[in-house]
């Protein structure tokens, strides 16, 4: 499963994605796991169950880099159920060419190992593109 959070720039999609990382602590069959380019500053807003993760210390730069970093995570632990990220375009550096693949990709992750994945991207609901559309 695939859901994604749409809005502009202070819309509240963060604040709705950290109450839903915290609502499926309780109810995960798994780990959950909270990706962002700069987890420090939820380090409070998130339970202590959840492993957060900072991609800027990782130099992702671009959706490939990112898939990678993805498939590296569930390679290493088999029992993730959810992934949460936020701000997908800011991990990405906004480089956009890729990220129709990228999502496609992410499908088939969530299908084969069975984990949910939510996304926020900081862009205008009306001006999604397709690849984005059946997931909101």
């Amino acid at each position: 499963m695939i859901k994604v959070l749409v809005g502009k720039k202070g819309s509240g999609k963060t604040k709705t994605l950290i109450e839903n990382v915290n609502n499926s602590v309780n109810v995960a069959s798994g780990d959950i796991v909270f990706i962002s380019n700069d987890s420090k500053r939820h380090m409070y807003d998130i339970s202590h169950k959840v492993r957060m993760v900072d991609t800027s210390e990782f130099g992702i730069d671009d959706a490939g880099k990112f898939y990678g970093f993805i498939c590296g995570l569930i390679s290493n632990n088999y029992d993730i159920s959810n992934i949460f990220i936020d701000s997908v375009l800011k991990i990405v550096s906004h480089q956009t060419d890729g990220m129709d693949v990228f999502m496609e990709n992410i499908e088939k992750l969530s299908d084969r190992f069975n984990i949910s994945f939510f996304f926020t991207f900081s862009i205008d609901a009306a001006q999604a593109p397709e690849y984005l559309k059946k997931y909101i």
